[in-house]
Formats: C-alpha cells, sequence, structure tokens
C-alpha cells in the first residue's frame, strides 16, 4: 500500500513538472507574438505617428524578394527580440518596399518611388532616420542620418543606429 501512494505522489510531481512546462512554453509563445512589430507602410500615417509620439521614423528603403543584403538584414537584426524592444521605445517603423515579383498597389509603388527620390536612394537595402511635418497636404522631411547592413547583428546594428539617433 505505501509503494502505490509513493507511486501516486511521484506521478503527481511528474505531471506538476509537466504542467509547469506547458504554462511556460504556452507564456513564451504570447512574448514572442507581443515581439510582433508595427511596420507602417503608408508614409502619411507614419508621419502621423511619429507626431503624435514624437518619435522619429526608421524608414527601410529594401527590395524584399530579391536583395540578398536586405533579406539578410531582416534575419539578422530587424526580427531579432533585441531589434523589436528597441525599435518600440525608439523608433515609428516604415517599410518601403521596392520587391520585383511581390505584388503591390499602384499607389504604394508610386508612393515608394517618390519617397526613393526625395531621399535619393541608390542602394537597398537603406535606412533613414528623419522626422517630417505635412505642409499643403505635402510631407516636409528633416533628415537624420541612414546606415544600411552592418556586420555583427543586433548589437553593432543598434550601437550604430543610436549614434544617428543622438543627432536629433
Amino acid at each position: 500500500m505505501k509503494s502505490k501512494i509513493h507511486e501516486v505522489k511521484k506521478l503527481n510531481k511528474i505531471m506538476s513538472k509537466k504542467a509547469i512546462i506547458l504554462v511556460a512554453f504556452v507564456l513564451s509563445s504570447f512574448a514572442v507574438q507581443a515581439q510582433e512589430l508595427k511596420w507602417e507602410t503608408d508614409i502619411n500615417k507614419a508621419i502621423s505617428v511619429s507626431n503624435k509620439t514624437k518619435k522619429p521614423m526608421l524608414l527601410f528603403f529594401t527590395g524584399s524578394d530579391w536583395c540578398g543584403w536586405c533579406i539578410r538584414l531582416q534575419k539578422e537584426v530587424l526580427k531579432t527580440p533585441e531589434f523589436a524592444t528597441w525599435a518600440k521605445k525608439n523608433v515609428v517603423l516604415v517599410e518601403l518596399d521596392y520587391p520585383r515579383k511581390t505584388p503591390q498597389t499602384d499607389v504604394i509603388k508610386a508612393q515608394n518611388a517618390g519617397l526613393q527620390q526625395t531621399f535619393g536612394i541608390q542602394e537597398f537595402p537603406t535606412i533613414y532616420f528623419a522626422t517630417a511635418k505635412v505642409k499643403g497636404g505635402k510631407p516636409s522631411f528633416t533628415g537624420i542620418g541612414s546606415t544600411g547592413y552592418v556586420a555583427g547583428g543586433p548589437t553593432a546594428w543598434l550601437a550604430e543606429a543610436n549614434d544617428i539617433l543622438k543627432k536629433k
């Protein structure tokens, strides 16, 4: 009888440990979802959010489906928890994509082409930090600085980004 009680207690301990592991797994999946970042694609909405939050915009000029360095920057930096934490505190994220295969609306294509000209973007990836005001229905940008792919993962990239943002 004692051995049966001992076995039941042992089984309860194992089940409790499994339940704790399951709860930890579920909570960590919520934490990962919380790390999802909001990338604006409409520059007017991004300007509005930037002005409301008093945060500069991070304009990510990318060729998401053809640019190897853009894809690498996404993987090594922009999709990391370190970047997510930093971005939520410091910037309004704006993705300005120039895909070759992925369809886009004519409005987004025209907007992105205009912004590429405005900022003089000639290579991808380019990340431009800027603030903006809307004057007469048109955005007027104030550039802070720019960067692109930086070797060394999120630590190196964020150090460069912080140096740029100190100039604002």
